[in-house]
């Protein structure tokens, strides 16, 4: 279980190469505010809310909330990932629903 939650911490390590001031601008541009679903602020904003949240905190103090989320994060971007178009990556609402 040890290892588990230590697989699953590493690997949002990876996945999220933002820092968490990064996020949190990026979080405030009108690309983000573009994309997402849900009435109000999106699930993808909850999400990188969360996300932010995480980032400020020590791993000591990883909850286990706090793991449960990482391994959403993880997931959403693996299966994302392989969803990307051919063309126009840069500027495309696909890119800024990872972010």
């Amino acid at each position: 279980m040890a290892d588990d939650r230590q697989q699953t911490i590493d690997e949002f390590g990876d996945t999220v190469n933002m820092t968490r001031k990064e996020l949190e601008d990026w979080l405030g541009t009108e690309e983000s505010q573009s994309v997402g679903q849900g009435n109000g602020e999106s699930k993808g904003h909850e999400s990188s809310r969360k996300i932010v949240e995480i980032l400020s905190k020590n791993k000591s103090d990883y909850t286990d909330d706090d793991v449960e989320h990482m391994k959403k994060v993880n997931s959403y971007v693996r299966r994302h990932l392989g969803q990307g178009p051919k063309d126009n990556v840069e500027g495309s609402k696909w890119r800024y629903s990872l972010v």
